[in-house]
């Protein structure tokens, strides 16, 4: 009887949990009304109380019956409770159900810079907007641009950073990886990395460091060894988070990073 009640009690712990991060992860993506959102309010059995408006910059809309009332500042069920409470205080509907729909978000806005089409601020139009959505949105990533894109924003209060990977979600179909975007946010494109090539090669130069690019294959990009260039004469020149330079001797199937410098040297012989 006690194992019976012990394994009750941990199975309405462990409901309770999932039931509070459920809760918690609502809250989060709870939307904020503010200025320059449209919404559509309709209360039931009332068709001619149905209303689509924007919100004022001062946060407010003018509601039939009851006037100006400010919603801004407000989620989307207080601001139902607030119109309803509004309703019934009035004598106008005896019990008034609210529904508040959001239809165009614009009082959220996040940063997109560097590497795109139209760098600037951009309205989050639609709520749960991704950030391949807004990169589209911002003209695209132009030629010369990182496959990545940096996000920095805040999530639960604190300052956080990470990296989208955007040939994953769209030529690989991995969906998961896109991120909502959230008021606040600022998206990065860095310029591509880049390798430099000299000594010995046909095309020496600065050139686009592909994904799990070999030494191989960096030298193919710039054209192959001369007639006086040697694979044993290969060194890279690489910085380390310290900034401090050290030379390697690499093998052709080694990787290549972002930065490094290689120089083929001439062959003695």
């Amino acid at each position: 009887m006690r194992i019976t009640l012990r394994r009750l009690i941990a199975s309405w712990m462990v409901l309770l949990t999932l039931a509070a991060a459920t809760f918690a992860q609502a809250a989060e993506k709870e939307h904020i009304l503010g200025p320059g959102d449209m919404i559509k309010v309709s209360v039931y059995q009332n068709a001619d109380l149905t209303l689509e408006t924007r919100i004022s910059e001062l946060g407010q809309i003018s509601f039939p019956l009851i006037g100006t009332v400010t919603v801004g500042g407000l989620s989307v069920p207080a601001a139902e409770q607030k119109i309803a409470k509004a309703l019934r205080d009035g004598g106008f509907v005896l019990k008034p159900q609210v529904n508040v729909s959001l239809l165009q978000v614009r009082s959220a806005q996040i940063s997109i810079l560097g590497q795109v089409g139209k760098p600037g601020r951009y309205p989050i139009e639609t709520v749960n907007s991704k950030v391949s959505e807004m990169i589209a949105a911002a003209g695209g990533v132009v030629p010369g641009a990182a496959d990545v894109v940096t996000v920095v924003g805040t999530r639960n209060g604190k300052q956080v950073k990470f990296d989208i990977d955007l040939p994953a979600i769209l030529q690989s179909g991995k969906t998961e990886l896109d991120a909502v975007v959230v008021n606040g946010d600022i998206l990065y494109v860095d310029r591509a990395p880049m390798v430099y090539i000299y000594g010995e090669v046909q095309r020496p130069g600065a050139f686009r460091l592909e994904r799990g690019m070999t030494v191989m294959q960096a030298l193919a990009q710039g054209g192959g060894l001369t007639q006086r260039g040697t694979e044993r004469g290969v060194r890279i020149h690489r910085r380390d988070p310290n900034g401090a330079i050290s030379i390697i001797q690499p093998k052709m199937n080694d990787m290549v990073e972002r930065d490094d410098v290689i120089y083929i040297r001439e062959s003695v012989f």
